[in-house]
């Protein structure tokens, strides 16, 4: 394969930055530390910046206003000094406010817009909404998203999308041999979602409470931060299992791959989903999954061979797969196995071709533009 050329390429990256440690966050972060292996210059833009000054928090529209317009001042300056712009782009007032500005400054600058759309709500929004994103849409360059889910729903609209799959830094997330992690008497499953009703966590403490009446050694502990806190604690002591479930609470990355060491195995609840990064991380840790079969979750596991998974919301469902992954050693085993072999495809060793080949096609245009 011949290597891309990016000498002297400069990249703008448009995204949010973390904290939160949320899933489109944590892949800019990780973006833009490979690329910059690779050398090439990123600059990156944060989406959701600090308040200035600090006190306009509190005040709803001022604290907007305050955000906005240094994000669009600094937007057309990145536009002028970088060869690509690379922008992770979102559904409803995200795309509005953060992304469509982005791509008309780009395109009135000359600079290419690469959308990288990541959201996972996008059919939703597109039905409602479609007619106001397209005109911003079509100053784009390219369109990238990380699952044939999300390539489906652009192809429905009449949108071209290339896929170009999440990545997986496997020196944090690979296989533990759990010497430093004892488990003990019980078996633990873990969850690491936002507490947001749209990851359906309320629904996995309902499924976990039907498995534990049948068997008490289960644990569950989750691994997040969010609105629902109080409602989903309230609800766990409600149905008595208080004393089983643990609220771990915000953890960085290195305490998400500790918290998989340290345990049986994964759920993902979510009820709208694309391509979670939690799956694919548990996968690379050798964690078996269980998942409801939501989004694009259906595109990066297989029922059986590298996950279980159960429709959405169905409590019954998920409590007879947790206790099904806790009593069967040679599921867990195929799944961890194949589980390994499938994260490879979201690799750097992998991915980096694409996105290279993508700046260096798109760089290579707009000089020949200018000259």
């Amino acid at each position: 394969m011949t290597e891309p050329s990016c000498a002297g390429l400069r990249v703008g990256l448009v995204a949010p930055q973390p904290p939160p440690n949320g899933g489109m966050a944590m892949q800019a972060q990780q973006l833009a530390h490979l690329l910059a292996r690779e050398g090439v210059c990123v600059e990156r833009l944060a989406t959701n910046g600090p308040y200035r000054p600090a006190f306009v928090r509190a005040i709803p529209v001022l604290r907007a206003l305050c955000r906005l317009l240094p994000y669009l001042f600094a937007v057309w300056r990145l536009a002028g000094r970088t060869n690509v712009i690379h922008l992770m782009a979102n559904s409803g007032w995200s795309w509005q406010l953060y992304s469509a500005p982005v791509l008309w400054f780009g395109w009135l600058r000359g600079t290419p817009v690469i959308v990288n759309y990541r959201g996972g709500e996008a059919e939703s929004y597109f039905r409602r909404s479609f007619n106001r994103v397209k005109p911003s849409l079509r100053k784009a360059a390219a369109v990238v998203v990380p699952s044939e889910f999300l390539q489906a729903i652009f192809s429905g609209y009449g949108e071209d999308a290339q896929v170009i799959p999440n990545i997986i830094d496997r020196e944090i997330f690979k296989p533990c041999n759990n010497t430093d992690h004892p488990r003990g008497p019980y078996f633990t499953l873990v969850i690491a979602r936002n507490l947001e009703p749209i990851y359906g966590i309320d629904s996995a403490i309902r499924a976990f409470a039907q498995a534990f009446q049948q068997d008490s050694s289960l644990r569950l502990r989750i691994a997040g931060s969010g609105p629902a806190y109080n409602a989903l604690t309230g609800l766990a002591k409600a149905l008595g299992v208080g004393q089983a479930v643990y609220f771990e609470g915000r953890l960085d990355r290195q305490g998400i791959v500790d918290l998989y060491a340290a345990a049986d195995a994964m759920v993902n609840p979510s009820t709208v989903d694309n391509m979670p990064n939690s799956v694919i991380e548990a996968l690379a840790c050798g964690l078996p999954v269980i998942s409801t079969n939501v989004g694009g979750v259906p595109f990066i596991v297989r029922q059986g061979e590298t996950a279980l998974l159960v429709p959405v919301n169905d409590d019954s469902a998920l409590a007879s797969a947790m206790l099904q992954m806790k009593n069967d050693e040679n599921l867990r085993a195929r799944l961890r196995r194949n589980g390994l072999a499938q994260v490879e495809q979201y690799t750097w060793a992998t991915v980096r071709h694409q996105w290279l080949d993508l700046y260096a096609s798109l760089y290579a245009y707009k000089r020949r533009v200018v000259l």
